[in-house]
């Protein structure tokens, strides 16, 4: 048999001359066309898929040198992506945002007493919940509320049981190797909480021998342990006692089962709010920032909710301002500007 090239040989020019080469010729136009059509979906395919990688790249070098946790996360987007049109296309009453919520922090998220037979949930939280399920979703409403104990925040994202966490959760280095965080949208820091009799001055050698309650999984507690290793706490404190729920640790201190509590200050203010017996010790030793968590790959929902917070803080009627003013001004003070979060700062990811 002689190749294309032999002499002799029949060529491709050759094989479509004729009716059957026209049809040949119009088969292989075709195909010419059908790659020009596809060349521009594989180009966005992989200008996504360069972008995505890029994210990616941006997040684990950050994760791998953490300094300031709290500055990685994504700039801010209004664009729908896989994670977003999901919530979307839930069916019926299932077309929700599922969101974990603490149902015991007083003004944060708790549920009144007061608000009638259903004692709605309530609190500062709860109104940046809102906010952002009438973002996505076009209701305020539009929201399963579901419970998460301190410890359980993480595996609840993790597992998928809910599309995110808006629960005094503390940005941190430890955490974001496991969730992503949207920007912060309140500044606190770490407070000792104790019996005004008390001889506990603050976070400091006062707290010899005393025993220390703390929310198990939260940064209370790593930062004791922490200290405690380091020798900035002094040896003999005791810091054992740990619950599921921060709030636990006022009961256990109620029932004098310990001697201080530590915690965020903004959550201590608010249980010293509800319990004239007790008070803040001392200046808070920490500063931190509580941000929404979300899955890690959920990255056009981090970017919408950044987007939502940047929009919240600038609604002076409606947002972040207001929902301070009503929830937390009372136990805080009404100058909000300590507890408002600097202006956010995003990965580069391009």
């Amino acid at each position: 048999m002689n190749g294309p090239g032999a002499k002799g040989g029949t060529t491709v020019r050759d094989a479509l001359r004729g009716w059957g080469g026209v049809t040949a010729m119009a088969v292989v136009c075709a195909l010419v066309a059908l790659v020009a059509l596809c060349l521009p979906l594989t180009t966005a395919t992989t200008s996504a898929q360069n972008t995505t990688a890029t994210t990616k790249t941006a997040r684990t070098a950050a994760e791998e040198d953490c300094e300031a946790p709290e500055k990685q996360t994504l700039s801010p987007s209004s664009a729908d992506g896989d994670t977003i049109r999901a919530i979307k296309n839930r069916e019926g009453e299932k077309r929700k945002l599922i969101v974990g919520v603490d149902q015991n922090s007083y003004r944060w998220g708790y549920r009144n007493p007061n608000s009638g037979k259903t004692a709605e949930l309530e609190g500062f939280d709860i109104d940046l919940v809102h906010r952002i399920a009438e973002d996505i979703l076009g209701d305020a409403d539009a929201v399963q509320f579901k419970a998460i104990p301190t410890d359980q925040r993480i595996p609840a994202i993790k597992d998928g049981r809910v599309d995110m966490v808006v629960r005094t959760m503390t940005i941190n280095c430890d955490r974001i190797a496991d969730v992503a965080f949207s920007a912060p949208y309140f500044k606190t820091g770490q407070q000792v909480l104790a019996p005004k009799s008390s001889p506990v001055k603050g976070y400091d050698d006062t707290l010899a021998g005393r025993r220390i309650c703390t929310a198990a999984g939260s940064t209370a507690y790593s930062t004791l342990e922490a200290d405690k290793k380091a020798g900035d706490l002094p040896a003999s404190t005791d810091i054992s006692t740990t619950v599921p729920n921060q709030l636990d640790c006022l009961v256990r201190l109620q029932l004098g089962e310990v001697d201080a509590v530590v915690t965020d200050g903004a959550l201590a203010a608010s249980q010293a709010a509800q319990d004239p017996t007790v008070q803040l010790k001392g200046d808070a030793f920490t500063a931190e920032y509580y941000g929404v968590a979300m899955k890690k790959d959920a990255d056009d929902l981090v970017r919408r909710v950044n987007q939502i917070l940047v929009d919240y803080r600038k609604d002076t009627a409606n947002g972040w301002q207001a929902s301070y003013g009503k929830w937390l001004s009372a136990t805080l003070g009404k100058d909000a500007r300590k507890s408002e979060p600097p202006a956010p700062q995003y990965l580069r990811t391009s």
